[in-house]
């Protein structure tokens, strides 16, 4: 029976939580199209979310790019397919890995930072202040690190594609001894509409799944510090698996409709 009770306490905290999140989020998306436009604080969110972490999208795309490729190496070895290694590259990493790694970085830095910073400005009542001098808190706060968020996210994925893909490149001659030419011609074969296309839809939709779910925990915590550091685990928890599921969804629709172009 205790089961069934905290099976049901759950489901309904599910559906609370789902709903808020809606609509709150449909609050940022109106506030994108309203005035006023605070456009110093959006700068300042694109500094801190772009440059901030660029350092962290190099180092992983990198690595990742060097480890992909000298796995991928190592299997087409074996069948005597070494020159394809560039061509799966590119369709690996443009289509998936870029996209749901640089997600996954920016919402591990982003998503906790954003979270615990409105979470804290929440508890020292600065959200009241806010409203009492007659300022929209969603749109002073909320939606300018949104803006920022669509732009950078898919900016920081073609880095990382980029980088990825010349850390493959670096494995494929020193390592898997592919030559210059091959390497990137197979590259450029696949550098199509299709690839590029998901490539750059992915982390659009991914920058607004991190916005929606970093701003809602930072605006819905309680409980003070406590609060704010329970709702930043649950801001960079949550934005992790909805990118996760979210990319599953994007691949099976997106690939039904384009499907010429791949």
């Amino acid at each position: 029976m205790t089961v069934f009770r905290l099976l049901n306490h759950w489901l309904k905290r599910f559906a609370y939580e789902s709903q808020s999140l809606f609509f709150f989020s449909m609050k940022m998306l109106r506030g994108i199209f309203g005035r006023p436009l605070y456009l110093m604080e959006t700068r300042e969110q694109m500094y801190l979310i772009g440059i901030g972490s660029l350092y962290l999208v190099v180092l992983t795309g990198i690595f990742a790019g060097q480890g992909f490729a000298l796995a991928f190496s190592v299997e087409l070895a074996d069948f005597g397919s070494k020159n394809y290694l560039g061509r799966i590259m590119a369709i690996a990493i443009v289509r998936e890995l870029g996209p749901v790694l640089t997600a996954l970085m920016i919402a591990a830095r982003v998503a906790a930072g954003i979270t615990a910073e409105l979470g804290a400005m929440k508890s020292s009542a600065q959200f009241d202040a806010l409203t009492a001098f007659g300022v929209d808190p969603i749109r002073k706060l909320a939606v300018p690190r949104l803006i920022s968020l669509v732009v950078m996210v898919p900016a920081l994925t073609v880095v990382c594609d980029v980088i990825a893909i010349l850390g493959g490149y670096i494995v494929a001659i020193f390592i898997a001894h592919v030559t210059h030419t091959m390497y990137w011609s197979a590259v450029r074969e696949r550098l199509i509409f299709g690839n590029l296309f998901i490539g750059l839809f992915k982390p659009f939709v991914f920058s607004f799944v991190i916005a929606f779910v970093s701003c809602y925990k930072g605006f819905a915590s309680e409980g003070g510090t406590k609060g704010v550091g329970r709702a930043t685990t649950q801001s960079v928890v949550l934005a992790s698996i909805m990118i996760l599921v979210v990319n599953f969804f994007i691949t099976k629709v997106v690939f039904s409709f384009i499907k010429g172009y791949l």
